[in-house]
């Protein structure tokens, strides 16, 4: 395999801290000595060369350890390459001396100026490309001193930047950011970024500030067999990229002598009104609706929590929606034949209709202020265990702390484990929002969205996205638990491909409303 960009179109295997590290001994063990760190610079330095082919000068912030190592290797590379191209380009080093050098680095560094490549005590005062060689995959603890202030500069400059591994002071496994280290660096990086993962992909690069740290990702598993070999039957895969190709806009796959029951219909509960307690939240249930109605629903029936007090008695935007009142849709023989999308917009009117969604739907997409009203109720929190039906919950991070009594940065800081917790103690997928969307299930190796922008943050898209799943469980044929998380996972990967093409096409504002009316079914 040889160096590659990663997009959202593929499958990837996510390795721990622990995992990378006894694959890295695996390879090292295999090869003669040096040859591994020879190769990473090798890789680092093909990547420099290609992306700032023109770059007149390079600053290489190299770190104590083997992650400096390579930033050492990299730097004696462009050295020669530069030198034999008639010295148009500067290659600058800053190193920072740690309490001890790893032998690999230790040899990088001597061939590094015997080479005659330049060190400073400081960094330049311009550059054209930045090359973060600071920390590696085993850091926890922020930046201080020196290291901070270099790596400060790195995120500030104007110029792009290239990071060795991942980027320094990201939790490799977990993507996030001490608190420190985040008053140091912007948590916006202005210019271009790039990260250059080595041997295997981490699950930190995808997921928190993994996304924004470590900007365009590449991969390079340097001509190693041995981690194909350990990914196969060794080191146990930590997550999955969950790439995929977007779906066609026509579904071509249904039969011809398909009609509108076919496949189940969609009931959408939520959308609590203004009249019951002043907080008017209709809005939510109508985007709900309206996504899964796009998403391929043949039927969608919208039953608002309004007390009778509603107004609307159909969408003009959609007069496709079915309008009914509530206890006609909690009936049992409904319920058990629809797919019901539950808590958009319900506020404290949805904890009444709980008891019977629970009991009676056959598939149940449960979101926003359904969680919520689990979230305080040790009855409904038990229901929601012994439910039979398969069962989708779609949290934010704060839902997902008030479901497992923690806080909201305890969520941030183990996205993973937060969102497997949710899985397995309520026996539900659970599609943990966020930058890297975790979609999780019980027994199952949980995945990482790709899509998706901060375009989709604002109000009502996480209601479209209810809506998305909901419309994507409706096929009777897709029975088994693997298929339905498929469909779950292909709906969060369209919500977010959806928003990723928006950013790319046009310069306007997405709102969710926009969101919903550019869903599409899948195949």
């Amino acid at each position: 395999m040889a160096l590659r960009r990663i997009g959202v179109h593929s499958r990837e295997a996510l390795l721990s801290v622990s995992a990378t590290r006894a694959v890295e001994a695996m390879a090292a063990a295999a090869l003669p000595p040096h040859t591994l760190m020879a190769r990473a610079g090798l890789a680092t330095a093909r990547l420099a060369q290609a992306l700032a082919p023109h770059a007149r000068c390079i600053w290489i912030a190299c770190g104590p350890g083997n992650n400096g190592g390579d930033g050492l290797v990299a730097a004696r590379l462009l050295h020669e390459w530069a030198q034999a191209a008639g010295g148009h380009r500067e290659v600058v080093v800053t190193l920072h001396a740690g309490t001890t050098t790893p032998p690999d680095a230790a040899q990088a560094l001597a061939e590094a100026r015997s080479a005659g490549v330049r060190f400073s005590a400081s960094p330049p005062t311009a550059w054209d490309l930045g090359i973060d060689a600071l920390l590696g995959i085993g850091v926890t603890r922020a930046p201080s001193g020196q290291l901070a202030d270099w790596l400060g500069l790195l995120h500030r400059s104007a110029a792009p930047c290239l990071c060795v591994d991942v980027p320094s002071g990201l939790d490799a496994d977990t993507g996030h950011t001490h608190e420190l280290l985040n008053d140091s660096v912007p948590a916006q990086p202005g210019a271009p970024r790039h990260t250059l993962s080595l041997l295997c992909l981490k699950p930190g690069l995808l997921t928190a500030h993994g996304r924004d740290q470590a900007g365009e990702i590449w991969l390079d598993d340097l001509q190693c067999p041995v981690v194909t070999e350990a990914l196969r039957s060794r080191a146990p895969v930590t997550a999955w990229l969950a790439g995929r190709v977007e779906p066609p806009r026509i579904q071509a796959s249904r039969p011809h002598a398909s009609h509108k029951g076919t496949r189940a219909d969609v009931v959408v509960l939520g959308g609590q009104d203004i009249t019951f307690n002043g907080a008017g939240m209709t809005g939510a249930a109508v985007l709900a609706a309206r996504s899964a109605l796009h998403g391929g629903a043949g039927r969608v029936l919208l039953g608002l929590l309004a007390d009778g007090h509603t107004d609307l008695r159909w969408d003009p935007q959609a007069p496709e929606l079915m309008l009914r009142r509530v206890d006609l849709l909690l009936q049992r023989e409904t319920l058990e034949r629809s797919v019901v999308v539950c808590g958009c917009g319900g506020g404290e009117a949805v904890a009444a209709v709980l008891p019977a969604v629970m009991a009676g739907a056959w598939r149940l997409v449960l979101d926003a202020d359904a969680l919520n009203a689990i979230a305080r109720d040790t009855g409904l929190q038990t229901q929601l265990r012994q439910r039979s039906g398969f069962t989708v919950i779609t949290p934010h991070p704060l839902e997902a702390a008030r479901l497992l009594g923690i806080t909201t940065p305890e969520v941030m800081r183990e996205r993973l484990q937060a969102s497997q917790q949710l899985a397995t103690g309520y026996g539900v997928v659970c599609v943990l929002k966020g930058s890297g969307t975790v979609i999780a299930a019980p027994g199952a190796t949980p995945q990482i969205n790709p899509t998706g922008n901060a375009a989709l943050a604002t109000a009502g898209t996480g209601d479209v996205l209810a809506g998305m799943v909901g419309a994507a469980l409706t096929d009777p044929q897709h029975g088994t638990s693997d298929k339905l998380l498929d469909q779950v996972a292909s709906a969060v990967f369209q919500h977010g491909w959806l928003a990723d093409e928006w950013v790319r096409t046009t310069n306007e504002a997405l709102s969710a409303g926009r969101l919903a009316s550019r869903v599409h079914p899948l195949v």
